[in-house]
């Protein structure tokens, strides 16, 4: 009788303790929130193998809005997105190689950078100034000059010297052709190409694909014959898609395109396929999981290269998103609520920092995001309420898309910070100073160190970058 006593005692306070980190989809790895728990005082929790990290503590002694940044979870994600490639390739037979290319356009931060290269990741460029990071990267031996480097973006003059200056130092770099001009000028590049297709399908996500200006038609390509030098066709369908799907029939018919292209090119052997893989922001619907995703690809390709009877290209993707934008949340203290007056009787709190400068995607694309609280998570009294950021503008704000983030009511609390998980991607690269408001503070946490890799900004340091 005591044993079942006891039995039922732990199963209702394990029960307690999973409640709030249940319902706030924390510790879940379908939805990379893996290395998030809860302290039993209720405050935001993250894990690093045997590391903690009580968010609550770091930022009330650094102060918000505060951004942290884990290199750990980058290094994790690099490792067993390559690792998971090559298993599945092994398994099928499939007879290409796969390269993994992290795109710079996603997060330019050394910080961000330089764990990716380390765990294996090769680099997509898309402008002149990120292939002079490469070669400063190089300079200082971060490391060695055996990494592979894609090409895309309009070929500049400067980024074209560029290119001619690292290939003729023994680096593999691999400028991807856009259009006719840039076709004309590679005849004289003594170097592997690629060129880049619009493939003609449309796919559910977050781009808009109805206008392109990158790439050519099909048509154009089978026209255009042999290409001096070309190794590498790619294609880039649109950006965060939403099902296992949206991979597939893309992948199908640029391996048509592939084998057609093979019998004027044989020296083409590698389908780069770009961008495109989703992170789960909206933590409540399902998402494909990238196990699934890669078993797809890999089984697709080989299924459609057996019917066609072509060689397995090598494979490349270029996801970055995937990549980084776990790895970072943002934080904010609530300073202020205020009745918003709709049906839904929400109110607004108005945080420490701006969506429109800090979390741009909140307002350009309409960016969901998952908020959780850093401290009181385990209150039961929750509030229906919207975001407002501290620029004075209409768009700085953050509704959910017009439905609700559930938070605790500021009656029942001394303070209230909250988070939003996954800002590691794009938000620092389209990051503003509307209003002069300042960037958020950068801190990274590796091996149990918290280290300041960005000062908040003063007043003298905002205003010296509009001329003051």
């Amino acid at each position: 009788m005591g044993k079942t006593r006891r039995t039922k005692a732990k199963s209702k306070n394990k029960k307690k303790k999973n409640g709030p980190r249940k319902f706030w989809l924390l510790g879940r790895e379908e939805v990379n929130t893996a290395p998030f728990d809860i302290t039993p005082e209720g405050t935001l929790l993250v894990r690093e193998g045997n590391y903690q990290y009580n968010l609550y503590d770091i930022i009330k002694k650094h102060g918000s809005p505060t951004e942290i940044f884990f290199p750990t979870i980058v290094e994790n994600r690099v490792r067993d997105l390559i690792e998971t490639f090559n298993a599945y390739i092994k398994i099928t037979g499939y007879r290409g190689r796969f390269y993994y290319h992290y795109p710079m356009k996603v997060n330019q931060n050394r910080e961000f950078v330089l764990p990716a290269v380390a765990e294996g990741a090769n680099l997509d460029v898309g402008s002149a100034n990120e292939l002079f990071l490469v070669k400063r990267m190089i300079e200082k031996e971060h490391f060695a000059s055996k990494i592979r480097v894609i090409c895309n973006g309009p070929k500049t003059e400067r980024y074209m010297a560029l290119i001619e200056e690292l290939r003729g130092k023994g680096l593999t770099v691999i400028p991807i052709i856009e259009d006719f001009v840039e076709l004309e000028r590679m005849k004289k590049f003594k170097g592997e190409v690629g060129i880049r297709v619009d493939l003609s399908i449309k796919v559910k996500s977050h781009w808009d694909k109805r206008y392109n200006r990158y790439g050519f038609t099909e048509e154009q390509l089978l026209e255009l014959g042999k290409i001096k030098n070309l190794a590498v066709l790619h294609y880039h369908i649109s950006s965060q898609i939403e099902s296992v799907n949206g991979f597939v029939q893309p992948l199908k018919r640029a391996l048509s395109l592939y084998a057609k292209m093979r019998e004027k090119n044989p020296g083409l052997d590698t389908l780069d396929i770009g961008g495109g893989a989703g992170v789960p922001y909206d933590k409540r619907k399902r998402f494909y999981s990238g196990k699934n995703l890669i078993s797809q690809i890999v089984k697709t390709a080989k299924r459609q290269c057996d019917r066609l009877q072509v060689r397995h290209p090598n494979l490349i993707v270029e996801w970055g998103r995937y990549v980084v934008a776990p790895a970072q949340i943002t934080m904010y203290k609530v300073t202020a609520e205020k009745l918003a007056y709709n049906k839904g009787g929400n109110s607004w709190y108005v945080i420490d920092g701006s969506f429109m400068n800090d979390l741009s995607d909140t307002w350009t694309i309409k960016q969901k995001w998952h908020v959780v609280p850093v401290n009181h998570l385990n209150t039961k009294k929750l509030k229906r309420v919207w975001l407002a950021g501290s620029a004075c503008d209409s768009d700085d704000k953050y509704t959910a898309g017009g439905s609700y983030i559930l938070l605790p009511r500021l009656a029942d609390v001394d303070e209230l910070f909250i988070a939003f998980l996954d800002t590691g991607a794009y938000q620092d690269a389209l990051a503003a100073h509307h209003c002069l408001l300042s960037s958020p503070l950068k801190l990274t946490a590796q091996n149990g160190e918290i280290k300041v890799v960005r000062k908040r900004e003063s007043a003298e340091d905002v205003g010296k970058q509009f001329g003051w």
